[in-house]
């Protein structure tokens, strides 16, 4: 995928990719990671990776004094790669992870398991993101790739009723 190393096409296309700003702690975390693995070091970009996560924390397990003994953490990113140049989308897709937590009677444990299963998870969403982007613009590079896609004009306002 990477052939040429650094200097290759899809390295190229690659480190042309700006992460828009996402929301929260997650999105911090994922947006340092996706930043970190793509590897802009100031070029223009080309193309806007828009991401919006979504996460959930669940009791599983639960005592007959309805106490939780574990915790399931999912986390999902919608994430859509736009090409700068003529606002076209090149991919819309999904990214999913999740991680499962035991819940002790130390709290400090729990806060500690929960962020530590937050991060692990941000930086495995990432990789998936990375992943389809690379392959996404491999393909584009090597003109195997279907037609982007344009983004869909804004609707027009409608008339209010009796105009």
């Amino acid at each position: 995928m990477y052939a040429g190393g650094g200097s290759g096409a899809v390295a190229r296309a690659v480190s042309a990719v700006d992460v828009a700003p996402i929301a929260g702690k997650s999105g911090w975390l994922v947006r340092h990671a996706l930043t970190d693995r793509l590897g802009s070091g100031g070029k223009q970009p080309q193309y806007r990776l828009d991401v919006r996560l979504d996460e959930k924390l669940q009791g599983l397990g639960q005592l007959s004094d309805d106490t939780i003994t574990r915790e399931r953490r999912t986390m999902r990113a919608r994430y859509q790669l736009v090409d700068l140049g003529n606002g076209a989308i090149v991919l819309d897709a999904t990214a999913s992870a999740d991680a499962g937590l035991d819940v002790v009677s130390s709290e400090y444990s729990v806060i500690a398991a929960e962020q530590t299963a937050q991060e692990n998870l941000s930086r495995e969403i990432a990789d998936q993101i990375i992943t389809r982007v690379a392959t996404r613009l491999r393909e584009k590079t090597q003109g195997t790739a279907p037609v982007a896609v344009p983004a869909a004009p804004a609707p027009s306002p409608s008339p209010a009723p009796g105009q």
